[in-house]
């Protein structure tokens, strides 16, 4: 099994989208929070204590993967007749998670087979598809997660009667209500939410959780066969693109937003034979600027460039001039449409077509659609 698994946010929050994006200022003393693997590996240790000690305990601590020791009380708890069930309440801090204040249930038994075997309980997803990591049929647990679990049923693996193991259970009630909001369907994790995470600890507003999930999508892509990709810049310009390919598979269409870098690598590297970008005229811009990080933090539109597209296009002295003083690339759009210059879009879409290619090494045939924000119409198009 790979040590890669799952991202650390297929739990998916809420995405900037393309032109509507108004970046937010950066906010100081933002409260991190646990994952969810280590709200279950919390409550797989409570649970072993109890079991093999007989008595139910407040709190516990489990060592993280960060590299620090950390108490988790717990919020309810029983026990019968060989087993114990501990809950752990899921803390995300200040991070806009959907599994925040999710109960992560633990059920601890003795098994009938030798050592520790894990289980996906209410709400806890299960692995249908290749290229995540983990083996199709298994619960969609991470392999630190895993490791974590393990370590915090040690008290009862240890003691566990000859021949005997330890059954551990992992649910989450609601989990699939919670999945819902998540990429998880679309990487083919079926039944609940992923048990996540790398450190143990959730960084509020981190961007590195979104950039493993586009990892993990081109991942499931190369490993269910599909060679036409499509990497959208934020959720309008992907429901677009549906609509011009509707026969492609759900797990074609990845959802990049600003890491084109990111997605665009990871095509070269799985040989995937054609990419489709799918984005508006601002994200497009920066494309073929030769920008791959497409946050508003990352730089931004050259009126220039615009300007020198336009003349290119056939413009107008006046019209490229005014382009080129243009404050948003929204505005140059504004601008030549009304001149009716729809040459500007395939040009636009041209050069960031072949900015994109040169990422791959040109072993990735990539073509660019511009669409319209508002109607959804393609404005241009282009392959490189």
């Amino acid at each position: 099994m790979s040590a890669r698994g799952l991202p650390e946010d297929v739990h998916g929050r809420s995405r900037a989208d393309e032109e509507g994006y108004t970046a937010a200022p950066r906010r100081r003393g933002l409260r991190s929070g646990f994952t969810t693997g280590a709200c279950a590996a919390a409550a797989t240790r409570a649970a072993s204590l109890e079991l093999v000690e007989g008595r139910p305990r407040a709190e516990v601590t489990i060592p993280l993967p960060a590299g620090f020791d950390h108490n988790f009380a717990v919020h309810s708890r029983e026990s019968g007749d060989g087993w114990a069930r501990a809950v752990v309440v899921k803390d995300a801090g200040d991070d806009p998670d959907v599994t925040h204040g999710a109960h992560l249930t633990a059920t601890v038994r003795w098994s009938d087979r030798p050592g520790l075997e894990l289980r996906a309980g209410e709400g806890v997803g299960t692995v249908t598809l290749p290229g995540l990591g983990l083996e199709v049929g298994a619960p969609a647990i991470n392999p630190v997660p895993r490791r974590m679990l393990t370590e915090a049923a040690q008290p009862a693996i240890a003691v566990a009667p000859a021949g005997r193991g330890v059954e551990v259970t992992i649910g989450v009630p609601g989990g699939q209500r919670m999945a819902e909001r998540t990429l998880n369907g679309r990487l083919g994790i079926v039944g609940g939410i992923s048990i996540l995470g790398t450190t143990g600890v959730v960084h509020a507003y981190s961007t590195a959780s979104w950039r493993a999930s586009v990892v993990q999508a081109v991942d499931v892509c190369a490993a269910s066969g599909v060679e036409h990709v499509v990497l959208s810049t934020g959720g309008r310009s992907e429901r677009f693109a549906r609509r011009r390919l509707p026969d492609l598979p759900d797990v074609a269409f990845v959802e990049m937003g600003e890491f084109a870098g990111t997605a665009l690598d990871r095509c070269r590297r799985h040989h995937i034979a054609r990419a489709t970008v799918a984005g508006m005229v601002g994200k497009l811009t920066k494309l073929a600027q030769g920008q791959f990080q497409l946050h508003v933090a990352g730089g931004g539109v050259d009126p220039e460039m615009l300007a020198r597209v336009a003349a290119e296009a056939g413009a107008e002295p006046d019209l490229a001039e005014r382009i080129r003083h243009a404050t948003t690339a929204r505005h140059a759009q504004e601008m030549a449409l009304e001149a009716g210059l729809r040459g500007f879009f395939d040009a636009l879409c041209a050069a960031a077509a072949r900015r994109c290619r040169e990422r791959t090494g040109g072993r990735v045939a990539v073509e660019a659609w511009c669409f319209d924000p508002d109607s959804g119409e393609l404005l241009g198009e282009a392959a490189a």
